[in-house]
């Protein structure tokens, strides 16, 4: 080995990646960045989990003429629980009824829905007068009231939040009776939720994963366009870049709907099974393509060639998964509401309404009509997307100097 070969390939390849200072920065800046974010999305505990409660809890009268409602106190403990700085570990909100609380959960707008019965004041009352004495023989135990959680069981969310309800329960239940948990417990699993193996809760986030791969398709197609200097001959012909740009993505929706069709039939091959129509999962998958073939179109308008377009393309693919609750599911906070969905940043994120489509769909049965504001919601974003990828690249690459 020389020396000197050896520093001069150094001072070589340090002179062409001054060239690139783009690329450099973002290799650079990466990691940092989402470092930042993080700490932005988690500082304090920042993550609150979805507590419906939907208490039909009618109290019990005291012999004093006031009334003992066990309900209200149980949920005035979990809007208690709290991290350490003070922020709320549970977010809990009051249901009106079953079926808007599950239509809630679906949304994925909360995470678990804990009913009280009716008797629950009175089960309480019951179990604290007969609170057996040191010594003495156990009475026959009453009939007990039912506290049902019921959730997605495939959600990470949905486990979490149930665990730390549960412990709120019991050190209610404790504090009040003085005995462990006199009262019965029912899980109802949401849609097929229950039933899921462990590959099935997996194969929704594959999907998402084999339409957002179609980024990096999508931009290096077009980026090859510019490479090869096609993008310089068209400039002096009438062909404008909506025309090549949506020629283009024509061919990519039609790829990503191949990836998902064969994404479908390997995963139905192991065992898997959709719980509501397959055409309307495919449908989603699709309408998401678009979404990911515009975001594709605007990376290309910042490439100069196919290696720029895949260092570029990581980026948006980062938030498109981890972002988007593909992978695991994040803190919601609100930003406002649209025809009574709660619409937070990450809703600007295509894959996020794909996630919960395809989650409702597949594990929880929906049918069309269930998921068109997620379906809406896309083909709008598609639209943006695919609009600023035509301006930017019309910008960047078309606009004869």
């Amino acid at each position: 080995m020389s020396p000197v070969r050896l520093l001069s390939i150094f001072r070589k390849t340090l002179r062409e990646q001054s060239r690139d200072l783009w690329l450099l920065a973002l290799s650079l800046v990466a990691a940092p960045f989402f470092v930042v974010l993080y700490w932005l999305l988690f500082v304090g505990g920042s993550t609150a989990y979805g507590v419906l409660v939907l208490n039909a809890d009618r109290g019990a009268a005291l012999a004093d003429g006031t009334v003992f409602s066990a309900g209200a106190e149980l949920v005035a403990g979990l809007e208690k629980v709290t991290y350490a700085s003070g922020s709320p570990l549970l977010r809990v909100r009051r249901a009106s009824d079953l079926e808007s609380a599950k239509a809630t959960l679906a949304n994925r707008d909360a995470a678990l829905l804990l009913v009280l019965p009716e008797d629950f004041s009175e089960g309480i009352l019951v179990a604290r007068t007969r609170a057996t004495p040191p010594g003495s023989p156990a009475p026959d135990p009453p009939a007990a009231p039912t506290v049902t959680f019921i959730g997605d069981l495939t959600s990470a969310a949905y486990a979490v939040s149930s665990v730390l309800t549960l412990a709120t329960l019991d050190e209610y239940l404790r504090a009040a009776t003085g005995q462990t948990r006199p009262v019965e417990l029912a899980e109802e699993p949401l849609g097929a939720s229950g039933v899921r193996t462990e590959f099935e809760t997996y194969v929704p986030g594959l999907l998402i994963l084999s339409v957002t791969l179609l980024i990096f398709l999508a931009a290096m197609t077009v980026a090859r366009e510019v490479e090869t200097g096609a993008v310089r001959r068209l400039r002096v012909t009438p062909m404008t870049s909506f025309d090549l740009l949506a020629g283009i993505s024509l061919n990519q929706v039609l790829v990503g709907v191949t990836a998902v069709l064969l994404t479908f039939g390997t995963a139905y091959l192991f065992g898997f099974r959709s719980q509501g129509p397959l055409w309307v999962a495919v449908l989603v998958g699709a309408v998401t393509t678009l979404s990911v073939v515009g975001l594709g179109l605007v990376v290309a308008a910042f490439s100069r060639g196919v290696t720029d377009a895949f260092v570029i393309g990581n980026f948006p693919l980062i938030f498109l998964m981890f972002f988007s609750g593909a992978i695991y599911p994040l803190p919601r906070t609100a930003l406002f509401t649209l025809g009574g969905h709660a619409v937070a940043i990450y809703d600007f994120i295509p894959a996020t309404h794909a996630v919960v489509a395809l989650n409702k769909v597949l594990t929880l049965g929906a049918g069309l009509g269930q998921v068109a504001y997620e379906l809406i919601a896309l083909v709008v974003l598609s639209a943006v997307y695919f609009a600023a990828g035509v301006w930017l690249f019309q910008r960047r690459h078309l606009r004869r100097r």
